[in-house]
């Protein structure tokens, strides 16, 4: 029977596994919405305000859902965690309060401008709300990767009667992994956003609307997707030699690593066995991990034996990286594919339309699958080193935790299929209106 410890930890992930869809998607799709509205501004030409129309009416869907999440995520922090903030408030707090100052106001205050200002303001105030409200979701996504990273590479405290208090802000806000994990998500969020729009552009482009904005989204989403992969696979990498250095269970797991070897091959695919220690139907490449991680065919990778038992669940670990893995470049594949075609011929080939449709949310399985590899992979700790998961949950009922859990899961269920029906429902109402354009806002 699981207990309450691990139900309180799926009712945690099932949140945020639900939260971060949407900041993902806002993060890329607002700076996405300033190419397009200063594209508009330069050239003067209508197809660039009437793709911003469509997509700024997305952002704002997305950017409701999202707050909505957020705020249920934030009452687990008392309800079903409370150990965390007692031990590590005194960081965890200002940190989060920052965001709210810094991001959230400003992404409030000029959201309204940004969604129904366009004619009535003029439009250099409608253009810096866009600007504003693009700054505001990236500064939110700045401490929150802040604090994230602490989580995983915390220095910059003391501890002083089992609590930890700061004693150097620069040192918590710059820890060793922020910038890394802030690169990487920042990436994954224009991935996603690259492959939403293609998707959306390509539903469209199938059912005969060809207009102007349609090929223009389009293009944008296939040439931005063609060229932050590449810088993904880099920074992904820089982020693992990170994980190396200071998270190496991390990495032995990720790799199905028992054993400190050299030489040590990649697995391109295995059953982890925790109970035995061992791998089943391994799938190799000899020397490819120690080349990877260390950039010595013959380097020496520490094993998860090695780590007296302080080492994350294998088999979720593994899995996750590998699905966020196939995803990417499968991504990378028909990105560039399809960017060759709109180059060369100014259009696509329905087969390859039809391949876009379905990758749409493509991006938010690959996101989803390295949170798992980063979260899964801190355990046992919730903030490493310092705080173990079992020493922060709280004593509310298995019980009550199993019955929260089934209506949360229940209620993401129903909304994650309005959000994606609702934008679809976007789109023909766009392709239905006179001549293929966009309504008026």
């Amino acid at each position: 029977m699981i207990g309450s410890t691990d139900l309180s930890r799926i009712q945690f992930a099932a949140n945020i596994t639900f939260h971060i869809l949407f900041p993902t998607i806002n993060l890329a799709l607002a700076w996405i919405l300033v190419f397009f509205q200063q594209r508009y501004n330069k050239t003067g030409d209508k197809k660039w305000m009437n793709a911003y129309k469509l997509w700024v009416k997305i952002f704002a869907l997305s950017f409701a859902l999202g707050v909505v999440s957020g705020v249920t995520m934030s009452f687990q922090f008392g309800t079903n965690w409370p150990g965390f903030m007692k031990t590590v408030g005194n960081i965890a707090g200002p940190l989060l309060g920052y965001e709210v100052l810094t991001a959230f106001f400003l992404e409030a205050t000029f959201l309204g401008i940004m969604l129904y200002g366009y004619g009535k303001v003029s439009n250099k105030v409608h253009s810096l709300a866009t600007i504003l409200v693009a700054l505001g979701t990236s500064l939110s996504a700045f401490w929150i990767i802040v604090l994230n990273s602490w989580m995983h590479t915390p220095i910059g405290y003391k501890m002083v009667d089992g609590v930890a208090h700061a004693t150097n802000w620069l040192e918590i806000i710059f820890n060793p992994s922020m910038f890394y994990r802030l690169f990487h998500m920042m990436l994954a969020s224009g991935l996603t956003v690259s492959f939403l729009i293609a998707g959306i552009s390509c539903y469209r482009w199938l059912k005969n609307d060809k207009t102007e904005s349609v090929i223009i989204s389009l293009k944008t989403g296939l040439y931005l997707a063609a060229i932050l992969i590449p810088i993904q696979i880099f920074v992904g990498d820089s982020l693992g030699l990170n994980s190396l250095k200071y998270q190496p269970a991390k990495i032995a797991a990720i790799e199905g690593i028992w054993k400190t070897e050299k030489s040590v091959p990649l697995l391109l695919f295995a059953i982890p066995d925790g109970k035995n220690k061992t791998n089943s139907y391994e799938l190799k490449i000899p020397k490819m991990a120690s080349l990877l991680l260390t950039h010595d065919l013959n380097g020496e990778i520490k094993g998860l034996n090695t780590f007296n038992g302080n080492y994350p669940p294998v088999a979720p670990v593994f899995f996750a990286f590998r699905i966020m893995a196939g995803v990417g470049f499968l991504m990378f594949a028909v990105s560039w594919i399809a960017s060759w075609q709109m180059y060369r011929h100014n259009k696509i080939k329905d087969f390859l339309a039809k391949i876009l449709v379905i990758m749409t949310f493509s991006g938010w399985v690959a996101t989803v699958a390295g949170w798992y590899v980063t979260e899964i992979g801190r355990q046992p700790f919730l903030v490493q080193g310092i705080l173990r998961t079992s020493d922060a949950v709280s004593s509310v009922s298995q019980k009550m935790v199993a019955s929260t859990l089934a209506i949360y899961i229940s209620i993401y269920v129903v909304l994650i299929i309005s959000y994606i029906s609702t934008i679809f429902y976007m789109t023909r109402r766009e392709m239905n209106t006179e001549g293929g354009q966009p309504l008026t806002m």
